[in-house]
């Protein structure tokens, strides 16, 4: 069972965002999805609204501060106390280590770790979970965050850094009745993944259909999740049910990691 929340779902434009949102609207929670391109979040508001989820979509840049309490501050105004934050924006990034340059080391820190920090501080500050029966935070991580990835050491490092606040912060929380955990997606197809394969196939000197055969063989069950599978679970830590699982960091992966 699933109390009806405001549920707040950073990078909500597309992907797995995108599919939260989804998720969390059809099972009757008032939804603000965020992120910094205006057209994108316009069209997914629209597409998720046509399909029988309507949300709020609000523009913001979740690795800026000023416009984290903004973004906190509009949330709640129009939909109420934030019952359930879902920390989903995210960007992939890396190549050879002695080439990366400070700029993209930076931006991927900030926009995959950094925000999680900055949205939960707020939320947690001003956007009234704790006046919320079952708060739930949930930060999308990935199997990345557990063990490292070939020339993705910035986001390995980012998703590293999820979990452990996952963990550290979930044990804060829980006295006070806040579930707090990562969901820890492996390979997943969205546009994001695409952008990983022609990153690889440059760096490996290969076709994208390559890179998608090599790391197909790595899944035991052979393909990639889906947006929709990594909702799913999602949607489970934010019911009554799932009230004793915090700080914990959990794999949507295919079996691509068991640890």
């Amino acid at each position: 069972m699933s109390l009806p929340r405001h549920a707040l779902v950073t990078g909500g434009s597309s992907g797995i965002g995108k599919a939260i949102a989804q998720r969390l609207a059809s099972a009757g929670h008032s939804v603000t999805i965020c992120g910094r391109d205006s057209a994108r979040l316009q069209e997914a508001a629209k597409d998720l609204s046509d399909h029988g989820a309507p949300v709020t979509s609000l523009i913001a840049d979740v690795s800026d501060p000023r416009q984290v309490r903004e973004l906190v501050r509009q949330a709640v105004e129009t939909n109420g106390p934030i019952g359930i934050l879902v920390n989903n924006a995210g960007r992939n990034g890396g190549g050879k280590t002695a080439e990366l340059t400070d700029e993209l080391w930076r931006d991927v820190l900030s926009t995959n770790l950094d925000s999680v920090f900055y949205v939960t501080r707020e939320v947690l500050a001003r956007g009234g979970i704790h006046e919320v029966d079952h708060g739930r935070i949930i930060n999308i991580a990935s199997t990345a965050g557990k063990q490292g990835v070939l020339l993705a050491a910035p986001y390995s490092a980012s998703k590293h850094g999820v979990v452990g606040f996952t963990k550290a912060v979930g044990k804060e929380l829980a006295p006070q009745g806040i579930a707090m955990n990562a969901v820890c997606p492996g390979y997943v197809e969205t546009p994001m993944a695409s952008r990983v394969r022609q990153a690889y196939a440059g760096a490996w000197d290969t076709t994208e259909a390559e890179v998608l055969s090599a790391f197909e063989a790595k899944i035991p069950l052979g393909r990639y999740s889906t947006p929709d599978e990594v909702a799913s679970l999602v949607e489970y830590l934010t019911t009554e049910g799932a009230a004793s699982i915090t700080a914990q960091a959990l794999n949507v992966c295919g079996g691509l990691g068991n640890f």
